[in-house]
């Protein structure tokens, strides 16, 4: 490197070139780092003339004066090496809070610090005495000089999909050396890969032999028999190394695997050699519905398209880059093993790993796509840390199935399209450079293009897009020059603009209390009858039994919401959600139909001095229903009852003819289904067809009328089946410019108004934009509704 960044400096690199770090933090691998810890050596050590359990004692720490400490531990003794804590030191026990050492009196005497235990500074749980040391340490000495505490910084990268390549530490490398020969224009710096050293050899081989008869699912396989080896836990830098990254240690053979997974990329599993029936792996299909047994315990049953890894008789030891098998995995009394490095097809690992619910971190980087070319090396190199860290030795040579070598990807550009699309003027040395350090090899320079080959490590690059991607991230995407003008096409936007729209609704919606909630598109199939299902779109690849249907309702993603705000007691809600429903149409066809719903549940207000605390109702959810649509300029509705599955007293909504909203009180079955124990109410806008019966003209403000509206009531008696929409219906049959409003203000039941009878009192409001309405213009248009509702609905005029 030309210059050691600081942790801060690489950050801003990292993102620079397409690398976002979404965190910096700094790791210990004893909390504190031991600052401000010395060494003592205890002088004396008498009784606590106030405490039997306590001891009065002088530490030398290499100051001019021995600090006077209370010790309680029964093993402090005069002459031991010790680490004191003085006063102004912080220590960071292993369980409870850190705590910073001040000058105390400890029944009676003072105290300038404290002699500590292994726990309570992090180095162990032991808390059956002081820590003693060797007695030829120095007083005075820092602590952290002789235990050492590794000290390192963590970035979490957000990477993308498509850069596998940087799933690794060696790869990330890679793209830092790119960074800075780009900024030197030179091409000296690489990422340093480890040396292979030569492996020691067993006395006695053992050759596995390996039989790949998917080539297809398995291009790439090699393997390494290893015997003589000790199982034991890995040493302090591996382990700080794994516990860094989140990774915990399990023994040297497991972490050395873990960790040359983060280092190179490249998966590994390690077999127990001992029980690889007849010497030979496999790599196969096997029949649907075969047992096998994973490492954690569970029986699964195999289905055809799973690749497995097998013995000599066919029987799976390991689901492929997946998970191991229970039985052929290393264990703590385990000597030889054979070691597998191979490359699986990613869409196959993929499948396999959702099919069985089976998520590990093999399984994440072969789907998408690890380094072919790298499969032998870093098997020599595990190999290598096998044998270093765990006493093994070398029993075959590798073994490298490799049937048809891989070709190249090669790419061409041209230099125009490579302006064109980054918008720079990059020179042909700057490009190239930048090429060659990211690992691409240069076939050919013409004055119209360029012809690379892509590496390996980079199985997403195919396209002369992608290539124009590579150069702008390393040259620097903020390094992409202003334009002084920017000239563009005004765009002619679609009218009605859908999401001015559906801001407008939101805002309308947000500022009468309700809130957005965003449920998730998949959902369980449990909840709907199987007609239901019969039209619903299926997951293949479902991540998990419980999301496995693409919903074809929005009411029950709802109602999870709901539940799960009613069960931590927030239960007063107004919900209102944007999103999609999907369906089968037949024939390979899909549909997506878009809604706004609404769940209301609970008090529609609180309760007051003022008023009483009332519930949401029917008429509640009506109003915003209503207004919804008003505020979009649609209020010409027709109100039918109508049976909805999952609803009771379910109504729906026309505009023009055309359906608009289903809505209800969401039924009791459905309710118990959520275990919800409250009434909801929903309404389901079909939002497609409400922006289509949208006015297709801006709605204006009109001036106030300068002249009076005049109302007059009537009191209808009618049969108790007729509803007010039928009234409504009615008046509205009389075609009068003059007829404002209609207004239900009065209902009312007796016996004296005859059997099966009800009365309502409607007030009808008559205003004219252009003079004053006379009595006799008014009496008109009443003696026409008189006579509709008794020719219409059998109406009496109550006098």
């Amino acid at each position: 490197m030309p210059v050691q960044p600081s942790p801060e400096d690489l950050s801003v690199i990292l993102t620079r070139i397409g690398l976002e770090v979404e965190s910096l933090e700094r790791f210990e691998s004893v909390k504190g780092s031991l600052e401000g810890l010395v060494i003592g050596e205890v002088l004396t050590a008498i009784p606590h003339p106030n405490a039997d359990k306590l001891k009065l004692t002088t530490v030398n720490i290499g100051g001019p004066e021995p600090l006077n400490i209370v010790c309680g531990a029964p093993n402090v003794a005069v002459g031991q090496k010790v680490v004191v804590a003085p006063i102004g030191a912080t220590i960071y026990p292993l369980s409870g809070e850190p705590m910073t050492m001040k000058k105390a009196k400890i029944r009676g005497e003072e105290s300038q610090g404290m002699i500590c235990a292994e726990d309570e500074i992090g180095l162990g749980s032991s808390h059956a005495g002081i820590l003693v040391l060797d007695a030829a340490l120095q007083a005075g000495t820092p602590a952290r000089e002789i235990f050492k505490p590794v000290q390192d910084w963590i970035y979490e990268i957000g990477l993308t999909p498509n850069r596998m390549d940087a799933m690794s530490h060696i790869g990330v490398a890679r793209d830092v050396c790119a960074y800075y020969n780009n900024l030197e224009n030179t091409r000296r710096y690489q990422a340093k890969l480890p040396v292979i050293p030569e492996l020691p050899k067993a006395a006695t081989p053992l050759p596995i032999s390996v039989s790949v008869e998917n080539t297809a699912a398995c291009p790439r396989y090699a393997g390494i028999s290893i015997t003589g080896v000790q199982t034991a836990p890995s040493p302090d830098w591996l382990r700080n190394k794994l516990l860094a990254i989140g990774v915990r240690p399990i023994n040297n053979i497991v972490d050395i695997t873990n960790f040359i997974l983060h280092e190179t990329g490249q998966p590994l599993h390690a077999f127990n050699a001992d029980v690889i029936t007849g010497s030979k792996v496999i790599v196969k299909n096997l029949p649907a519905g075969t047992a096998f047994v994973t490492l954690d315990g569970k029986e699964r049953k195999l289905d055809a398209a799973d690749l497995m890894i097998c013995n000599g008789n066919s029987e799976p030891m390991c689901l492929a880059g997946v998970f191991g098998g229970l039985h052929s995995g290393v264990t703590d009394t385990t000597h030889n093993i054979f070691l597998e490095s191979a490359c699986f097809t990613g869409t196959g690992i993929r499948a396999s790993s959702f099919r069985h619910g089976l998520r590990t971190d093999a399984a994440t980087r072969f789907e998408k796509g690890v380094d072919i070319s790298n499969t032998v090396f870093v098997l020599q190199r595990a190999a290598a840390l096998i044998c270093e860290l765990a006493g093994g030795k070398i029993a075959s040579e590798v073994t490298d199935v490799y049937p048809q070598a891989k070709p190249k990807t090669e790419v061409t550009a041209t230099w125009a399209y490579i302006k064109k699309l980054s918008g720079k003027e990059y020179s042909k040395e700057k490009i190239s450079n930048i090429l060659a350090s990211l690992g691409f090899e240069i076939l050919a320079e013409t004055p119209e293009h360029l012809k690379v080959n892509v590496p390996y490590s980079k199985p997403d690059i195919s396209i002369p897009a992608d290539i124009v991607e590579e150069i702008m991230r390393i040259d620097g995407l903020d390094n992409v020059e202003i334009p002084s003008q920017v000239l563009i096409t005004p765009a002619i936007t679609a009218r009605p603009d859908r999401e001015t729209v559906r801001e407008k609704i939101a805002g309308y919606l947000a500022g009468n209390g309700f809130n957005e909630i965003f449920t998730n598109s998949i959902t369980n199939s449990k909840y709907f009858t199987p007609e239901v299902l019969e039209r619903t779109v299926k997951m293949i690849n479902n991540l998990s039994a419980d999301l496995d249907v693409m919903r074809p309702s929005m009411l029950e993603t709802g109602l999870e919401s709901v539940a799960y705000n009613l069960n931590r007691k927030n239960e007063d809600l107004l919900f209102f959600e944007f999103g999609k429903t999907y369906a089968t149409t037949g024939q390979g066809k899909y549909q997506e139909t878009e809604h706004l719903c609404l769940y209301l549940t609970g008090r529609k207000r609180p309760e007051s001095w003022l008023y009483e605390a009332a519930p949401v109702d029917f008429y509640f959810m009506k109003g915003y229903v209503g207004n919804v649509l008003a505020q979009l300029g649609i209020r010409s509705l027709q109100w039918a009852e109508l049976e909805v599955d999952g609803l009771q007293f379910a109504w729906q909504i026309k505009g023009n003819g055309q359906p608009l909203v289903q809505l209800g009180a969401v039924s009791g079955s459905r309710l118990k289904q959520f275990d919800i124990k409250q009434p909801v109410w929903f309404a389901d806008i079909n939002w497609q067809a409400v922006l289509a019966a949208l006015p297709k003209k801006d709605t204006f403000y009109s001036e106030i009328p300068k002249f009076p509206a005049v109302r007059r009531d009537l009191a209808l008696v009618l049969d108790k089946q007729v509803r007010f929409a039928d009234v409504e219906a009615a008046a509205r049959t009389v075609k009068s410019s003059l007829l404002q409003h209609i207004n239900l203000f009065d209902v009312f039941e007796s016996e004296k108004l005859g059997a099966n009878k009800r009365s309502y009192a409607v007030s009808f409001t008559f205003q004219d934009t252009q003079k004053t309405l006379t009595d006799k213009e008014i009496d008109a248009v009443m003696d026409k509704l008189v006579k509709t509702f008794e020719t219409q609905l059998q109406a009496q005029i109550r006098k």
